[in-house]
C-alpha cells in the first residue's frame, strides 16, 4: 500500500488553491496517494465539525500516513490527532497558529474565538506523531512569528522560517512551496 498524504487547507480556502494542487502532483509523481479533501463550511470553519470530517476522510491511520496542513487545516490536524490514539509517520503544518492578529472584522473574530480558547492536548498530538515540522513566514499578516515557539516547545516541531512568503496563500501568489515538499520526503525516508 502506498504512502498515503492528506493535505488540509485553511479557513476559506479549496482544494484547487495556491500550492496545494502542485504539492500533489509531485507526491503523486513519487508514487503516493495523496488527497485534498475539501473542509467543511470552509468560511465558518467549526473545530468539531472539521475533526468529525477529517476521521472519516482518513481512516484507518498508520505509520505510513502524513498530514499537511495550512492556516486553520494545522489546528484541524491537532485536534484530530489529539483524540485519535494512534502512530502517524509524520505531519507538515504551514502557517499554523494559536495566536492570531490582523483580523478584520468582529465576525472573523468571533469565528476564530472557539479555534484561540478551546485547548489543544499537544502531549496526545505529540505521541501520534513519528515526525513534526513547522513552516512559517517572517512576514505573515495573521500569524505572529512567536507561534513557532509553541509547535517547538509542544511538539518538538523542526522549525523553518521562510522570506516574505505572507500566509503562503494563494491571494500571495504561493503556487510552489517546495519546503514543504522536500521536507515531507526526508519524513518518508
Amino acid at each position: 500500500m502506498p504512502k498515503r498524504v492528506f493535505i488540509i487547507h485553511g479557513w476559506s480556502g479549496n482544494p484547487p488553491e495556491g500550492w496545494f494542487p502542485w504539492l500533489k502532483k509531485e507526491l503523486e509523481k513519487k508514487g503516493f496517494h495523496v488527497e485534498v479533501p475539501a473542509m467543511p463550511d470552509t468560511d465558518y470553519p467549526k473545530i468539531e465539525a472539521w475533526v468529525s470530517f477529517l476521521k472519516k476522510a482518513i481512516k484507518n491511520p498508520d505509520t505510513e500516513t502524513y498530514l499537511v496542513g495550512h492556516s486553520i487545516g494545522c489546528q484541524a490536524i491537532l485536534r484530530y490527532l489529539q483524540g485519535a490514539n494512534i502512530k502517524i509517520g509524520g505531519a507538515v503544518f504551514v502557517a499554523g497558529w494559536l495566536t492570531l492578529r490582523g483580523l478584520e472584522t468582529d465576525e472573523e473574530w468571533e469565528t476564530a474565538k472557539p479555534w484561540l480558547e478551546t485547548q489543544i492536548d499537544f502531549g496526545k498530538a505529540k505521541k501520534c506523531l513519528l515526525k513534526c515540522v513547522a513552516i512559517f513566514s517572517d512576514n505573515d499578516p495573521f500569524v505572529p512569528l512567536d507561534n513557532s515557539n509553541i509547535f517547538r516547545e509542544k511538539l518538538g516541531a523542526k522549525i523553518i522560517i521562510e522570506k516574505q512568503k505572507g500566509h503562503f496563500s494563494g491571494s500571495d501568489k504561493i503556487v510552489k512551496l517546495p519546503s514543504v515538499l522536500k521536507e515531507l520526503l526526508e519524513m518518508m525516508e
